[in-house]
């Protein structure tokens, strides 16, 4: 990951000094994994897959999901009770069927939501949104 701030109490990265956050430390992904859904980790690893073919990626597991980082928080995974939530951030919105949900951020910023039940749905379109927030996040 690139420069950036870390934070002196809890030791994750961010892209902006004292960042406002909830200051609690990351986990590792083994803590992580042993509470949550089974389906959770073959989503994350088809996601981790791809992201690091791009170049060099931080994975920050915390207790309400897995932050994908450059400098920044370019994507996160969260779990669902039916689903894992694939969000990821791009500088216009995407109208697509498989888009579950839209926010719109500061500025051009727009906050995607994609519904991920097995990993095979980690498909030509997600990794194409996901490459594309991969190369848009600072470095």
């Amino acid at each position: 990951m690139a420069a950036g701030w870390t934070c002196p109490e809890c030791e994750r990265r961010f892209g902006r000094r004292n960042q406002s956050h909830e200051c609690a430390p990351a986990m590792s992904l083994e803590e992580y994994f042993s509470t949550g859904p089974d389906r959770e980790r073959p989503i994350f690893e088809a996601v981790r897959h791809h992201v690091e073919s791009l170049g060099p990626v931080h994975v920050e597991p915390v207790s309400v999901g897995i932050f994908l980082k450059r400098t920044r928080t370019f994507a996160e995974l969260r779990p669902m009770t039916r689903w894992i939530a694939l969000s990821f951030t791009l500088s216009h919105t995407v109208d697509h069927p498989r888009i579950s949900r839209t926010i719109r951020g500061t500025g051009s910023r727009t906050f995607h939501v994609v519904r991920l039940h097995q990993p095979e749905d980690v498909d030509d379109d997600v990794r194409g949104w996901l490459t594309e927030a991969y190369f848009a996040s600072p470095t």
